[in-house]
């Protein structure tokens, strides 16, 4: 039965995908007598956590209850009072946690002043399930950095487009909805500037029929040659543009590009390209936990090298391009040895019609 209440919860909380961030996805279920007599989730970052969203749309006296609730109920005073605080006061009986808060300044804090107030607390159902739900939260309130998913397409013999440059399509409609789920989940989406030049994308959440958020979009563009009407910066969406450049960048372009509202980060140079370590650290001062890189062969292969990748989504599509020019998913100079290849490991595989997915994480040594 906890198995069966906590999986509700994480559906739950799933429904707050894009619109919490930087703060988790929490879902909480309330059970007395085995009916659930209430349920609620963390529906908007700076709104009420799903704790108190539960409490107030419970049907019955929560008094003696047992709350299932997804991540540690919070201690302090933040944006909101304190659920553990709530709860106390409410008279839950029991409260069943899939995992502790990560951030460590508060992790335990909430379970230690439920048990000091006489609630039962049961900690880690569904604990693996709970880390994945949450794993761009668990990567940002533990390091200070955002979390980064590497996200190309290519053809089965490893090409991300033909040897003149097309592109379109590689994928099928079914992955490329997919890849709008994880813009919507995502804070921001990033690309350099050959994949801005090629295919002028706009780099915003299309899912029809649903409300969904359009990612912060990040250009990374070493000496500003972006065009001033590239679609990216054309769009009209609340999501801010941000281009990231560094000293090689011409001033007046760059005088330009802000009187359009383009936000501009310089950089300092790492190899003749942006430093994307001091990059990641510019955005998670800015409230940014997500990267979904969407680059090209030569960013992908950076961020690769600089270690700021933590996860990988290959599409791959049932098609032969060939081509011994023909760009493949990361460029770069590339390993020597076969033994210094990146590792993964938590390996996923999933169907989109004919396309397969293959998701993973970078394996930290």
């Amino acid at each position: 039965m906890e198995i069966k209440y906590m999986k509700r919860a994480m559906e739950l909380a799933e429904k707050g995908i894009g619109f919490t961030n930087p703060n988790p996805l929490v879902g909480a279920v309330i059970v007395k007598d085995n009916i659930i007599i209430g349920e609620g989730y963390h529906e908007l970052y700076g709104g009420p956590h799903a704790e108190i969203n539960a409490f107030n749309n419970a049907t019955a006296d929560v008094a003696g209850a047992t709350m299932y609730v997804t991540l540690e109920p919070c201690s302090h005073f933040g944006k909101t009072p304190p659920c553990a605080k709530a709860i106390i006061e409410k008279g839950i009986y029991e409260v069943v946690i899939a995992m502790e808060d990560p951030n460590p300044f508060v992790s335990g804090k909430g379970i230690k002043m439920l048990k000091d107030n006489g609630v039962k607390v049961t900690v880690g159902v569904l604990q693996e399930e709970g880390k994945r739900l949450n794993e761009i939260f668990l990567k940002y309130i533990t390091t200070g950095l955002p979390f980064c998913l590497l996200k190309t397409a290519m053809t089965l013999d490893g090409k991300i487009a033909t040897h003149t440059g097309d592109s379109k399509w590689i994928t099928n409609e079914e992955s490329r909805a997919y890849v709008h789920k994880l813009r919507h989940r995502f804070s921001s989406v990033m690309v350099g500037i050959g994949t801005v030049l090629q295919d002028n994308p706009f780099l915003n959440t299309r899912l029809p029929d649903q409300k969904c958020s359009d990612p912060i979009r990040i250009i990374v563009d070493t000496q500003a040659k972006i065009p001033l009407n590239a679609n990216v910066l054309r769009i009209d969406s609340a999501a801010r543009a941000i281009l990231i450049t560094t000293e090689l960048a011409p001033k007046d372009k760059l005088h330009q590009l802000a009187d359009q509202g383009v936000e501009i980060i310089t950089a300092p140079l790492w190899k003749e390209q942006v430093d994307l370590i001091f990059l990641m650290k510019a955005l998670a001062e800015r409230n940014v936990d997500s990267v979904l890189l969407e680059g090209g062969s030569e960013l992908n292969a950076s961020a690769l090298q600089t270690g700021i990748i933590d996860k990988v989504s290959f599409f791959i599509a049932p098609k032969i391009a060939g081509g011994s020019l023909a760009k493949t998913p990361v460029g770069g100079p590339g390993i020597k040895l076969m033994k210094d290849a990146y590792q993964l490991d938590g390996i996923k595989i999933q169907r989109f019609g004919d396309d397969i997915m293959i998701e993973a994480n970078v394996r930290r040594e």
